[in-house]
């Protein structure tokens, strides 16, 4: 249990204790349905979000904006930023960041699939939805001189969050927040 994402080693003890309580039944069906789900789920032949069918649900989508593309680092940028309900273009999964230290090139990642689809596609314009560590800004860098031969290109605003305190974020966040300001409506 501790090998999942953001488990610790209490959560991994106590999550492993519930399920020895549990019974076998129980405990077989969540092993099926993990077996199911690892089976049945793979990647979107067009952005690379997860779907369990060869072209995802928002990709198959004929309401939704073929003019914009939003190009994010995985499929949990994908969901987080669905969850707002403010972007209706389209989405391009890279599956990761460029990071060296960690062997991962522009090869490894879906980034000559998003050039061709961009040059083919001609979308009105480009959002990277990158983190801002040093290997999110070095992909965002390296993405955008790709693309922008092709189209416009932009990046999302990094800034303070909602009810975040100034005295509390660091140099880079208030800078970013400063540069992203906008006139007030």
């Amino acid at each position: 249990m501790q090998r999942l994402p953001g488990v610790g080693p209490k959560t991994a003890q106590r999550l492993a204790l519930h399920i020895l309580k549990r019974p076998e039944t129980e405990v077989e069906a969540l092993a099926q349905a993990l077996i199911e789900a690892k089976k049945q789920v793979g990647l979107c032949s067009v952005c690379f979000h997860l779907s369990s069918e060869p072209v995802c649900e928002i990709c198959r989508n004929v309401n939704r904006d073929n003019n914009t593309i939003c190009v994010v680092a995985d499929s949990r940028d994908v969901i987080a930023l669905e969850k707002t309900r403010e972007f209706k273009g389209k989405y391009h999964v890279l599956g990761g960041v460029i990071s060296p230290i960690d062997g991962i090139g522009p090869e490894q990642l879906t980034i000559q699939s998003l050039v061709r689809r961009v040059s083919q596609q001609q979308p009105q314009e480009v959002i990277l939805a990158i983190s801002p560590s040093v290997e999110g800004e070095t992909t965002t860098l390296y993405v955008g001189q790709l693309l922008k031969p092709f189209t416009k290109v932009t990046r999302i605003a990094f800034g303070l969050p909602v009810g975040g305190d100034l005295e509390y974020a660091d140099e880079v966040t208030l800078a970013r927040a400063l540069e992203g300001r906008r006139e007030l409506d």
